[in-house]
Formats: structure tokens, C-alpha cells, sequence
């Protein structure tokens, strides 16, 4: 017994040092996209932000698309093969887009990248499936730990290497540690939990698809994950912006918009182990319910804040909220998920939550125009309250539902 929690720890250190490489590398380069359109040639600065846009989204789209099929394999051939099939070949495409030419290049291979994407959600499907039920919120949250450091850490290493190599050469950097992670996973995971021969059984996608839309916990789950990340992740882009809106001191703009995200960063990662030992104690959906209105206690003040210390403070302040929100969602999710389709369920929360990815900074770009980057922080706080109520009444329901005689 002793060996076996001994191997669940060593595989989850070993899979957040991989989220963490990955993280990083895939960060050395999102942020740059519109400065590598002007290196091909592109000078329009409207058809710039266009394609930046839509480059930036397709992934989204195609990765929304294919969570669910990647997730159905998972469960029938094994999670551990679904993070190498991955990895490795987001390692290939983005050696490829560093040899990209064109915008539309550039446009196939992000598309290209979002259909064979996947790391983290399967890495995340593993590490449920080989932690302790009663740890796996301790487990989920410093996993994402590992994810939110390399997001941090990223922008910063690739901002320096741009400099030095040039954003074309990022790309091949950035394809040698995705690979470097992946052979990480490869030759010292040891995947002892083997697909559920229950999940063999399933004909397909579609069969369960319908078995998952039956189960009312999951659908209002799978809400619940589109409405945070799209509250959380649609003012985003306005950011830097706003930053530029309230004077940065000494004008560094760049500077302090990259500190509003790394200290929201640096209170998730530190949040996220302690908010999951809490579910892991008492309740994961007390923890998640408070932490989306911690979230939006913290969001709404953003629209009334004067000065960019004012902010950073509130940024820390909602950090330590985001912190419960994912990992308490992802051990819901494994709690609720039928046998033998643990990750085909991770596939569908996966696509919820990149469907708000996708679709919260679009609506929020629109809405901008009409109520403001100010009015943007008090909608996404609002969103977050009727979230966090949804999800309170809405699993009570399903649960007298589930205890009401037949």
C-alpha cells in the first residue's frame, strides 16, 4: 500500500515538472504571434490584429473540436499514450511554424496544433486516475501549480530570447522542451491504473456522448467550466491596455502589464495545493462555490481602482480565488464520471472550458465598445456570482432528484 502512494506521488511531481516545461514553452510564443505576422512582412496594422486574432482562436476552435475524441481513446487505449501522442506532435508543428512564410502558414499549423493538442487535459486525466479519490484535489491543484508557474515564466524567458535569437528561432526552442517534457513522460511515468474494460465496451464518440448528456452533475459541470473561463479569461486581452489607461510608472507599459498577470499567476500557484487540500477535507463544491464569489468579490472593485498598485493588489487578492476554481472543478468532475470514462468526461470539460477561452475575449472585445474595459470587470464578477449559484442549487437539485423514489 505504502508503494502504491509512493507511486502516485512520484508520478504527479514528474507530470508538474512536464506541465511546467510545456507551459513554459507554449508561453515563449502566444505572445508574440503578432510580432512574427510583422517579421513575415505584414504592415497593415488592422490586418495585423486580424490575423493575430484568428490565428490566436483557430487552436481554440480545433482543440474544442477534438477534446472529446482524444478523450474516448484515452479511456479505451490508455492516458499515458494520449500525453506522448500529444506532445510529441505539437513538438513537430511547432518546429513547422518556425519555418512558416505566410500568415495563412501560420493560420494551418495553429489549427493543426489545436487538433493534435491535449497535453495538460490528458496529463490531468492521468493524475486523476492514479490519485487516492480522497487526495485528488491536493493532487489537481499542484498540478495546475506546475501549469500556472511555466505560464508565468514563459513570457518572460521568451521576451529575453526574442532579443537575443529573433521570434523564428523561439519556435524551434520552444519544440525542443515540449519534446524534452514529453520523453520526461515517456521513459519515467509508469502508468499502473490500465484502461477500464468497461471503457472498451463503448462503440464510439457517440455512444458516449449519449451516456454522458443522461448524467444532469456533468452537463452542470461542464456550465459551470465555460462560465469561469469566460469570465476569467474575456477582460484578458484588455489588459494591457487598461494598464496604459491608468499610467504606468515611468511609461513601462509592457513591464507592469506583464506584472498584472504574473502576480495573478504567482497567487494561483500558490493557492491552488492549499484550496485542493481543503476540498480533499471537507467539500469540493463549497470550496469551488466560494472561490467563484471570492473571485468576484476581488473582479468588481477592478472597474473603480485609480492607480496600477491598486490593481496589482487586486489582481494577488482574485489570484488566490482562481487558485480553487480548476482543480476543485477537475475533482467534481472525476467524482461524478461513470466507469470506464474518466477521460472521455475530461474530454468534454475540456471542450466547455476552451469554448469559453474562445468565446469570452471575442464577446468581451465586442462589448468593450459599448460599456467599457471597466464595465468588462463588473460583467465578468456578475457571471461569476450567477456561476457559483448555478452551481449550488443546481447539484442540490440533481442530488434530490437522484435521492427521490422511483
Amino acid at each position: 500500500m505504502k508503494q502504491e502512494m509512493e507511486s502516485w506521488r512520484r508520478n504527479l511531481y514528474i507530470l508538474m515538472v512536464a506541465q511546467f516545461m510545456v507551459m513554459g514553452a507554449m508561453t515563449m510564443i502566444v505572445p508574440f504571434l503578432p510580432l512574427y505576422l510583422v517579421e513575415m512582412g505584414m504592415t497593415d496594422p488592422d490586418q495585423t490584429q486580424l490575423w493575430a486574432g484568428l490565428i490566436f482562436g483557430i487552436n481554440f476552435l480545433s482543440a474544442f473540436i477534438m477534446a472529446p475524441i482524444w478523450g474516448t481513446m484515452a479511456d479505451k487505449y490508455g492516458r499515458k499514450i494520449m500525453v506522448l501522442r500529444s506532445g510529441f506532435g505539437m513538438g513537430i508543428v511547432i518546429f513547422l511554424t518556425g519555418l512558416a512564410t505566410s500568415p495563412i502558414h501560420l493560420f494551418l499549423l495553429r489549427f493543426l496544433n489545436g487538433v493534435i493538442s491535449g497535453f495538460i487535459p490528458a496529463a490531468t486525466a492521468l493524475v486523476a486516475a492514479i490519485t487516492p479519490k480522497e487526495k485528488s484535489g491536493y493532487a489537481l491543484g499542484l498540478l495546475q501549480s506546475g501549469a500556472v508557474a511555466g505560464s508565468i515564466t514563459g513570457p518572460f524567458i521568451g521576451g529575453a530570447l526574442a532579443e537575443l535569437i529573433g521570434f523564428r528561432m523561439i519556435f524551434f526552442v520552444t519544440s525542443f522542451f515540449v519534446i524534452l517534457a514529453t520523453l520526461v513522460v515517456l521513459f519515467a511515468i509508469r502508468e499502473e491504473v490500465k484502461p477500464n474494460p468497461i471503457a472498451k465496451e463503448n462503440k464510439g464518440l457517440l455512444e458516449g456522448a449519449s451516456i454522458i448528456l443522461k448524467e444532469r452533475p456533468l452537463l452542470l459541470l461542464f456550465s459551470v467550466g465555460f462560465i469561469l473561463q469566460f469570465a476569467m479569461v474575456g477582460p484578458m486581452p484588455q489588459m494591457s491596455l487598461f494598464v496604459s489607461q491608468l499610467g504606468a510608472p515611468g511609461g513601462y507599459v509592457a513591464f507592469f502589464a506583464g506584472l498584472v498577470t504574473a502576480i495573478t499567476g504567482i497567487a494561483n500557484m500558490t493557492a491552488s495545493p492549499l484550496l485542493g487540500r481543503l476540498g480533499d477535507r471537507f467539500s469540493y463544491q463549497h470550496v469551488l462555490f466560494f472561490a467563484m464569489l471570492g473571485a468576484a468579490l476581488f473582479y468588481i472593485p477592478h472597474a473603480f481602482v485609480t492607480s496600477i498598485w491598486q490593481l496589482l493588489l487586486l489582481r494577488f487578492l482574485l489570484g488566490l480565488c482562481v487558485g480553487g476554481l480548476l482543480p476543485s472543478l477537475n475533482a467534481l468532475v472525476r467524482h461524478k464520471a461513470p466507469a470506464g470514462m474518466l477521460s472521455t468526461v475530461f474530454g468534454y470539460s475540456t471542450s466547455a472550458t476552451f469554448l469559453g477561452n474562445m468565446l469570452g475575449p471575442i464577446t468581451s472585445g465586442f462589448l468593450s465598445g459599448f460599456i467599457g474595459i471597466r464595465g468588462l470587470f463588473i460583467t465578468a464578477g456578475l457571471l461569476l456570482i450567477l456561476g457559483a449559484l448555478w452551481l449550488r442549487y443546481g447539484l442540490k437539485i440533481s442530488k434530490n432528484r437522484k435521492e427521490a423514489p422511483a
